[in-house]
């Protein structure tokens, strides 16, 4: 593919629809909404239901592949631990585990972020590091998982873009950035194209 990467990703709704800042209160909201289990109910009916959302999660899974997969530089390998990883060269952007489990690495800065605005969890093997992990179980969980491995595309992205001031300023507009994200994501951009920014809003 492609390493011209100015405009990262195509239109798409699942990443548009809920800003990132929007999302824990969604969950909360979802969850006081979610139809509670009637007392009494049999296992058969439990099992059905777990087997179910297990389907729904895979179908969520296959969705967020096709979608990362498609954007530049992106290629899908096997993971070690069984699951599919996206690769931007030779960097991990994040993969997925069967069960609708989502891991990303990001610098550590970007995680502490995340986990203080209630955005990830820690990683569960690896709390201690720059990992996080996410659950999709719902549509909004995906949203959000595409949310997030475009958080760790960008970094990725910024390094090789012929304009990454530009494609900054669009993601941080598209993806709904925080001033915080903002200026964590400034750091992947190259001081060469940061000197030349400047002396261009100089001229």
């Amino acid at each position: 593919m492609s390493s011209n990467v100015c405009g990262i990703f195509s239109p798409n709704p699942l990443l548009n629809e809920v800003p990132p800042h929007e999302y824990k209160s969604n969950l909360i909201l979802a969850w006081i909404k979610e139809p509670r289990a009637v007392a009494g109910s049999s296992g058969r009916t439990q099992a059905s239901k777990t087997e179910a959302n297990g389907v729904w999660g895979m179908n969520y899974l296959k969705t967020l592949e096709a979608e990362v997969s498609a954007w530049p530089s992106v290629e899908v390998h096997p993971h070690r631990f069984v699951g599919r990883e996206f690769r931007f060269g030779h960097a991990e952007v994040g993969h997925v585990h069967m069960g609708g489990i989502v891991d990303i690495p990001f610098p550590r800065s970007i995680r502490d972020a995340l986990l203080a605005e209630g955005l990830a969890e820690e990683h569960h093997w690896v709390p201690n590091s720059g990992w996080i992990t996410f659950h999709v179980r719902s549509e909004a969980d995906l949203k959000h998982a595409l949310w997030l491995m475009g958080l760790s595309y960008l970094r990725y992205a910024l390094k090789i873009s012929t304009d990454p001031d530009r494609l900054l300023e669009q993601e941080t507009e598209r993806l709904h950035l925080s001033r915080q994200f903002r200026s964590l994501l400034d750091a992947f951009v190259p001081k060469t194209a940061n000197h030349a920014a400047t002396e261009r809003r100089s001229a």
